[in-house]
């Protein structure tokens, strides 16, 4: 799931080098959250207008995590 998210990320940013992702411990719930951190020149990239690019990452986080039985979670910083 983290190699989807970096692959997702770098297609839209342009310092590669600055993604940064860390994974959480399943919660109570089952849930895997991913902090995702982006240089701050490519934050506006990452969210896009009105958030529907961050949006549609995260449906399809969520898409690749129930073929995989998993729940995941992901924060934009």
């Amino acid at each position: 799931m983290k190699d989807l998210l970096y692959a997702i990320t770098a297609g839209l940013v342009e310092d590669k080098d600055a993604i940064k992702i860390t994974e959480d411990a399943p919660d109570a719930d089952g849930v895997i959250t991913f902090h995702l951190s982006v240089a701050s020149d490519d934050m506006g990239r990452v969210i896009g207008k009105q958030g529907r690019i961050a949006k549609a990452l995260r449906t399809i986080m969520r898409a690749g995590a129930a073929k995989r039985d998993l729940k995941v979670a992901v924060v934009i910083e």
